[in-house]
């Protein structure tokens, strides 16, 4: 959303998640980022990683894309 017009929602067009291995661990850690911004469409990546003894193990990864949507002021709320 950091990326999106303040105006604007969002619409998940597609989204796809692998998990990779068992999430064991003290804290977990998910890192996100916009892989290709666009007016209109955009695309994501994300991962999450378990963190355990001070090592960083990746647990799951995501790909998502997503669309930005505006309110029309011509159609009734």
């Amino acid at each position: 959303m950091t990326l999106m017009p303040a105006d604007a929602s969002v619409l998940t067009i597609e989204y796809k998640a692998n998990f990779v291995s068992p999430a064991t661990g003290k804290r977990m850690i998910a890192r996100g980022r916009v892989t290709k911004p666009g007016r209109t469409i955009t695309v994501c990546a994300g991962d999450v990683f378990a963190l355990s003894g001070g090592k960083e193990k990746l647990v799951a990864t995501m790909l998502a894309t997503m669309m930005v949507v505006r309110e029309r002021p011509d159609l009734p709320a």
